[in-house]
């Protein structure tokens, strides 16, 4: 029975990688790929359950659905369902699954569409020890590819629900990430960005003591002509033997995304993050010595619980100095089920004040960054036309987004003189 299938994915990049695979699975099994707008005979909702506001979401997802053809299978899977399986039963859905067995997943779909039945199958992630390999890569005319090599976090945050929603660490074995990679290249990608749940913990559950480097170094010499980008990295991977290993690596991006959360000691260590502001300050330099000029982002936490006035300024004097060439703020929210939802929360009106003095800051950094790319050559990998297709836009080795005038770029990797800066993209000329 071939069916013509929607999917909706919601979250991390993770999320979409596991889409991307259920994507070429259904295709290859005969099935057609439709927009979710419209009408289907199957639905599919990825689901996110990170904050509050990500489970009212994947809700809301499911009762659209449904309104859109209520004689049509909605089938739902990800954090969301993994960890509120019943709340999802009573949504009128036919099929739940989890954060496990994609391919196991799509099978039942397909029994779901022949017995109308609903099917309930989440098991006990906790107990998971073994990486489920999916294809890798995406659908046609992209030009950078994921590829899923991490699953799982055991850090346990204590603002963070997705341990309990992902389970333990599981790698994918370097001999197949070395395949993946190899047959991404071959597909004719030319950037591959290394994602999983928490990639600086890959390789834990391996033998032989092999770490996300090693990994680096396998898939770099697998696919030589294509860029790698790495995902968030907890600061703690970043060290000397990381830096000088990383370096030799010809075509690994200079944009390191390193979590921060907050800028003060205090509150890490209600946080439960593993590390000090001056551990993170020595992996930004050793970051800043072994490449030119890299771009360094980072994640923030504003109105965390507890969090003084005194605090949040210790924050954003420790923000300044890092420099940062972009940065994601996110006011605090509570998660119920974690240890922060039970301390004593910051008064919305002065995490909303917070959240402004950090955004304009981040602005000025952003700006600073952008700035001192004017006049470098770098070579862009183009993805798409804009402005009737008269401009093109690509992104630099430091993800930096750049805008130039040409035709038919898609692909293309080519050398740009940086000639100005508009709001938040750099204006080039390819030479």
């Amino acid at each position: 029975m071939q069916l013509n299938i929607a999917i909706y994915t919601l979250g991390c990049k993770v999320n979409q990688y596991e889409t991307q695979a259920m994507e070429q699975a259904l295709t290859g099994r005969g099935h057609a790929l439709v927009d979710f707008d419209g009408p289907a005979d199957a639905y599919i909702i990825n689901t996110c359950t990170v904050t509050a506001v990500s489970d009212k979401k994947s809700r809301q997802m499911i009762r659209r659905a449904r309104r859109m053809n209520p004689a049509a299978i909605v089938a739902v899977c990800g954090c969301y369902a993994q960890l509120h399986p019943e709340e999802v039963r009573d949504l009128d859905v036919d099929l739940i699954a989890g954060t496990s067995d994609r391919m196991a997943f799509l099978r039942l779909l397909e029994e779901a569409a022949r017995e109308r039945g609903p099917l309930l199958r989440v098991g006990d992630i906790m107990r998971r020890r073994d990486f489920e390999v999916l294809p890798a890569g995406g659908m046609e005319r992209r030009t950078r590819a994921m590829l899923k090599v991490e699953d799982g976090c055991t850090n346990f945050c204590s603002y963070c629900i997705i341990p309990y929603a992902r389970g333990p660490v599981r790698s994918l074995p370097l001999d197949r990430a070395a395949e993946q990679a190899r047959e991404l290249e071959a597909a004719g990608y030319r950037e591959i960005t290394i994602t999983g749940i928490e990639i600086s913990s890959y390789g834990r559950d391996l033998p032989g003591g092999v770490g996300l480097i090693d990994l680096l170094e396998r898939v770099s010499q697998a696919a030589p002509s294509v860029r790698l980008r790495l995902g968030s990295l907890e600061p703690r991977t970043i060290t000397e033997a990381f830096c000088q290993r990383a370096a030799a690596l010809p075509g690994l991006c200079p944009h390191f995304h390193l979590s921060l959360q907050s800028g003060c000691d205090d509150t890490l260590r209600r946080m439960n993050r593993k590390y000090t502001t001056h551990r993170y300050q020595e992996g930004l330099e050793l970051l800043r010595a072994a490449f030119p000029r890299p771009a360094i982002t980072t994640d923030l936490i504003v109105g965390f619980p507890g969090e003084t006035e005194a605090e949040f300024q210790q924050t954003l004097r420790f923000v300044e100095q890092c420099a940062f060439a972009e940065m994601h703020l996110f006011p605090y929210s509570i998660r119920s089920g974690t240890p922060a939802a039970s301390m004593a929360q910051v008064d919305a009106a002065a995490k909303e004040e917070r959240c402004r003095q950090a955004a304009q800051l981040a602005r000025g950094l952003q700006k600073h960054y952008l700035a001192g790319c004017v006049g470098n050559v770098y070579p862009v990998l183009f993805e798409q036309p804009i402005g009737k297709g008269r401009r093109w836009v690509g992104h630099a080795p430091n993800y930096c987004a750049v805008t130039v005038r040409g035709s038919d770029l898609h692909n293309l990797i080519l050398p740009v003189r940086i000639d100005a800066v508009e709001e938040d993209m750099l204006v080039g000329e390819i030479l």
